[in-house]
């Protein structure tokens, strides 16, 4: 299924959380942004169009700074973003420059979807950069949201984002493998979901597990983000970033995850 779904897929919307992006440390993984883009760049030649949702400014400004003091103050976070922003494109520019391939950021916030004359201009730029074989990198402006206008975690602004570019797949790239019955990291004998077509139901059935040290996003905003899209004929995959040449290995078929794919439609009575 996972093969066939990238295969099929021309505008493919990336997703790569801040425990992926991030060494055990809490430092940019250069090798991991290396690798992924070499990967990505591979896409691109066989005719991928190709938009990023990258995490990672937090985990960037702490590379950068050397330290992460006082990191429940909203302003300390807001000021740590806007030095993160800076290094995390520059690390994003440099693992594409050897691919000879040229990167775009686009800074959000909940106002811009909201906003019918600004999701127009935000769609036309998305189009405009990939028809010219730039990377768009999306990311919230953290540096001024707040609560009214905050999105809250980037598995919702990779699903608005993947339903306003039309994407034809959205891609999660976390740090689980999927979508289990329990949270693995508590119950070693938890099973993967390879496949979930009603979404309403396993939320009723499963354990959401809690969000992690450097992201916002738990096992509900995952939910969530594949509820919104597969509404819109989106397909959605949920799988393990940090593993080695991941995205290779899912196209492959030697790496599992979850689909959420959109239920099958009941055949109309005679």
């Amino acid at each position: 299924m996972i093969p066939t779904l990238i295969a099929h897929a021309r505008k493919i919307l990336i997703k790569i959380g801040s425990n992926t992006l991030a060494d055990h440390d809490g430092r940019i993984n250069t090798r991991f942004l290396e690798e992924f883009a070499d990967q990505t760049s591979a896409l691109i030649k066989g005719g991928k169009q190709i938009v990023m949702v990258s995490s990672g400014a937090q985990v960037a400004g702490l590379s950068t700074l050397g330290k992460w003091a006082r990191k429940q103050d909203i302003h300390y976070k807001q000021a740590l973003c806007a030095v993160g922003q800076v290094e995390l494109m520059a690390a994003w520019g440099r693992a594409f420059a050897p691919h000879r391939l040229h990167i775009a950021q686009i800074l959000l916030t909940q106002d811009d979807f909201g906003d019918s004359i600004r999701t127009l201009h935000m769609r036309n730029t998305l189009f405009t950069l990939v028809d010219e074989g730039i990377i768009p990198i999306i990311n919230e402006n953290d540096t001024v949201s707040v609560e009214e206008i905050k999105i809250g975690d980037n598995d919702t602004l990779a699903a608005q984002s993947a339903v306003l570019w039309s994407a034809d797949l959205l891609i999660l790239l976390s740090d689980i493998e999927g979508l289990y019955n329990r949270n693995p990291k508590e119950y070693p004998a938890a099973e993967l979901l390879r496949e979930v077509r009603d979404i309403p139901a396993v939320r009723s059935q499963i354990s959401l597990g809690k969000s992690n040290n450097f992201g916002t996003g738990g096992m509900a905003t995952k939910l969530d983000a594949a509820e919104r899209v597969v509404s819109y004929g989106i397909p959605l995959i949920l799988a393990q970033g940090g593993r080695p040449r991941a995205l290779e290995a899912l196209a492959a078929g030697t790496q599992d995850g979850t689909v959420f794919l959109a239920p099958p439609q009941e055949a109309p009575h005679q």
